[in-house]
């Protein structure tokens, strides 16, 4: 009954630390998701950002020091049409 007894318990003790082991994986993996998906709203940020620049330069380029505005928020959004 003693070797019964102890069976039970260490499968009990396999079965939390494989739960415990899962729960450690999805909290990073979950981690991981909310930062890539930051990343790619960032870069989608940027894209549009690039895109309002280019359509607008003539704007930028009639205001004082809009120059420099228009360089600096170039390389802000990284981009490359200047």
């Amino acid at each position: 009954m003693l070797d019964l007894l102890s069976i039970y318990v260490l499968n009990l003790l396999v079965t939390v630390a494989m739960f415990t082991v899962l729960v450690f994986r999805a909290w990073v993996e979950h981690k991981n998701y909310k930062l890539m998906w930051k990343e790619l709203e960032w870069r989608r940020t940027c894209d549009t950002a690039q895109k309002i620049l280019t359509a607008e330069k003539t704007l930028f380029t009639k205001i004082e020091g809009g120059n420099e505005l228009y360089e600096l928020l170039l390389e802000l959004f990284t981009t490359n049409n200047k």
